[in-house]
């Protein structure tokens, strides 16, 4: 299938072709739901942890004399119930991150790329290039072409004044080639890929 290709001034730049096993698939949203719960998974610091009973400091001494208080027997002042004491099943530090196949992983590249194609939430640019690092310029050129919730990706290498001006705009991220993912792509609106990410994409999906 063919695409229009536009410039960042929003003139007319031509037409690219793209190739229907990476775009022109019908979306699952078991794979992509699938996919994004991994990245998600993997995301997690896991930091999160209580201390146990071993690990509180309080005293260890026996709290009374087992007997003859008319009170039930307890020892040591450390145990869950009491205020102060460790914290029982608390939760420990550890990963959160669980295996997901390579070829799930790129198939759910695939199914997003296709999605935002079949929603018509993608725009081919000829080259993300600016002249000058100027967040207030290439606002006003993203707003002229309807991007104001946007993942924009580039080639391997990104220009840097491209990069320097549009880390300031809200919802609008950057990204080369390389850092694509699914979950960036939907998060936002619109998906822009220049014509270099399209070539690469096409390169790795080959």
């Amino acid at each position: 299938m063919e695409l229009n290709v536009k410039t960042l001034e929003g003139k007319d730049a031509g037409k690219v072709s793209l190739s229907d096993a990476i775009f022109g698939l019908d979306p699952r949203e078991d794979i992509l739901a699938r996919v994004i719960r991994w990245q998600l998974a993997k995301k997690q610091q896991g930091t999160h942890q209580t201390k146990t009973r071993g690990e509180v400091s309080r005293t260890g001494a026996k709290m009374y004399k087992q007997k003859g208080t008319g009170r039930a027997r307890h020892h040591s002042a450390r145990a869950p119930q009491f205020r102060g004491g460790g914290r029982a099943h608390g939760p420990q530090t550890r990963s959160h991150a669980h295996d997901l196949p390579k070829k799930i992983r790129a198939l759910g590249l695939r199914h997003a790329l296709s999605a935002k194609l079949q929603a018509e939430d993608l725009i081919i640019i000829d080259d993300l290039v600016a002249k000058e690092a100027k967040t207030k310029a290439l606002s006003g050129a993203l707003a002229s072409l309807g991007l104001e919730n946007a993942l924009i990706i580039g080639g391997a290498e990104l220009d840097n004044n491209f990069k320097l001006a549009a880390q300031n705009i809200p919802n609008i991220d950057v990204l080369p080639v390389q850092g694509i993912n699914v979950y960036d792509i939907l998060r936002r609106g619109k998906l822009v890929l220049s014509k270099a990410a399209v070539e690469a994409l096409e390169e790795r999906f080959k």
